[in-house]
């Protein structure tokens, strides 16, 4: 299991997809663990994270309007093409209010499953010297696993809560239905055996002491 000695002044919070479109009552993605389960957790953790003056970064989906940018995410989810979700300037990619970002917090604008592919994350990282990366948001296996495995071979120290992210259940693909219970297991296995330091958001804020 990966282990790392924990600087704060090193270290960012990386606040993914924490959005309307997949927060707010009402709104076309919406999944209400996330408002229920995920964000109490993840406002704790922002709200320790400031306290220790560790910087928070919202990564946030984003296509234009005509979708020049949306390549092959239109194929892949068919669902987006219908102009209802992720679109830029729009109510469904600001933060979701209960975690808003204050003034000193950094928002960046994404376009694929990676918060590094096409954004301005590295360079910001870099601008503020910080060689670690806490990774918490929606969801575990897709855009927290994917933004994970980036950072570690771009060689930042990942470190993944195990309990700071949500996964769905898979329908059948062809090997039969997999339960979020089982992805769960299986992402927070594979991140602590080789790409992160995996722990809980209770343990992170001991350590962040």
């Amino acid at each position: 299991m990966i282990s790392y000695e924990i600087n704060p002044e090193k270290t960012a919070l990386l606040v993914y997809d924490m959005m309307n479109d997949f927060i707010k009552p009402g709104f076309p993605r919406e999944d209400p663990r996330i408002r229920k389960i995920l964000v109490p957790k993840i406002k704790m953790l922002i709200e320790h994270c400031r306290s220790k003056r560790v910087p928070i970064i919202y990564a946030i989906h984003t296509y234009r309007r005509n979708g020049a940018d949306m390549g092959l995410m239109a194929i892949t989810i068919s669902s987006i093409k219908d102009g209802k979700s992720f679109l830029k300037g729009s109510e469904g990619v600001e933060v979701y209010d209960e975690i808003k970002p204050q003034d000193d917090d950094i928002i960046i604008e994404k376009h694929r499953y990676s918060a590094f592919y096409g954004s301005d994350l590295d360079l910001i990282l870099r601008g503020m010297e910080k060689d670690t990366l806490i990774v918490t948001g929606y969801s575990t296996n897709i855009g927290c696993e994917t933004t994970t495995r980036d950072a570690t071979n771009m060689g930042y120290k990942v470190i993944f809560p195990s309990d700071g992210s949500l996964a769905r259940d898979l329908p059948d693909m062809g090997w039969g239905p997999v339960s979020k219970e089982e992805i769960r297991k299986v992402v927070l296995s594979i991140l602590a055996h080789r790409f992160a330091m995996v722990l809980s958001i209770e343990e992170l804020i001991s350590k962040l002491q």
